[in-house]
Parts: structure tokens; sequence; C-alpha cells
């Protein structure tokens, strides 16, 4: 079982406030185990543009178009001062790796600079931290029923909105997730 370019899908029981109704996007996963980014839970008061200005990048030449006021998510527990970045091709940044024909993950600041330009990717989302399971442990969490998976949906990651992409993602498999045991309260 390969999850890579995969979606994890929270089940409604499983109550971890980080992972509470969470979609995680795998980036990687293999027989060491795997890594992904949440792409569902924002970051408060944090957008793109407060990211740029904090790493001094001002986008140059400027193009108004590109919404730079887009959230920037928690990607997950681990190195949350660390930014990953999920984007369409091009996949030419110095520390990039290609996660599906469509997906590109990159670290490098060098993607940062192009956004805001008409130089960035079609598609972006920032995030700070990153999930990770070791050998045998996610496989072991879904065996657990706490989590669904389903293959990727490029609209989901970068175009639902974000309070939607928990519902939208279990859709792919064709769960109304909303109507599971666990996600009202307990009476």
């Amino acid at each position: 079982m390969n999850l890579q370019h995969h979606f994890l899908i929270a089940m409604p029981a499983l109550q971890d406030p980080i992972f509470r109704r969470s979609v995680v996007y795998i980036c990687e996963h293999n027989t060491n185990g795997a890594m992904g980014i949440i792409i569902n839970k924002p970051l408060e008061n944090l957008k793109i543009e407060g990211i740029l200005e904090k790493l001094k990048i001002t986008p140059e030449p400027r193009d108004e178009s590109v919404r730079l006021d887009k959230p920037v998510m928690l990607g997950g527990p681990l190195a949350e001062d660390r930014g990953f970045i999920l984007h369409t091709p091009p996949s030419n940044f110095a520390s990039s790796i290609r996660i599906s024909d469509n997906t590109v993950m990159t670290t490098s600041r060098d993607v940062l600079e192009t956004l805001g330009t008409d130089k960035q990717p079609a598609d972006v989302m920032v995030a700070l931290g990153y999930s990770s399971w070791d050998k045998g442990q996610l496989e072991q969490e879904i065996l657990d029923n706490a989590w669904l998976t389903a293959p990727a949906d490029l609209n989901i990651l970068f175009k639902t909105p974000i309070a939607d992409r928990w519902r939208d993602a279990a859709r792919l498999i064709g769960v109304d997730i909303l109507t599971m045991p666990g996600v009202a309260g307990h009476a």
C-alpha cells in the first residue's frame, strides 16, 4: 500500500487536537514511514503576505492579479517553524520533490520569491510544519480506523474552501462524513 499523493481523512472519532477533522496530503510514503501536510488547518492571523514580509521578500514585478492573502496552513506538529510549499509544476526550484505529475513540494526560499509575480506556480499552498509517521505506524492507524484514505484531488488541495475540505475529501470515496457516528456531541 503506497499512499503517496493520497489524502488521509480523519475519522470523526479521532479527537487529537491537531488531527481532529483534518485532511492530510501524503507527500511521501515508503517502507520507512510517511510524511504529509495538513491542508485544512489555517494558522490564525497568518497569510502568505505575512510570511513574505517576515522573510523580507518583496514580489517584483508584483502581479496584482495574484492573491497573497491566502492563509498559511499548520502542516503538522513537527518543525512548525519550517515552511513547506505545495504547488503545481514547475519543479525547477532549489529544493523540490515531485509528488505526482501535477504536485510538487518545495522547501527552498526561491519558490517564495516567485509568489505574487507572474512566475509563481499556478496553484500554491504554504504550510508551516509537517506530519510524520514511523515505519508501520500509519498502516496501523488506518487498521485502527483513525483514517480514511482517498486518492488526492487537486481541486480539493488547492481550490476547495478550507472549511469544506474534510467533507469533500470523504465524498471522493462516497462517504458522508458529517453523518458518521462521532461527528455530533454525545448526549
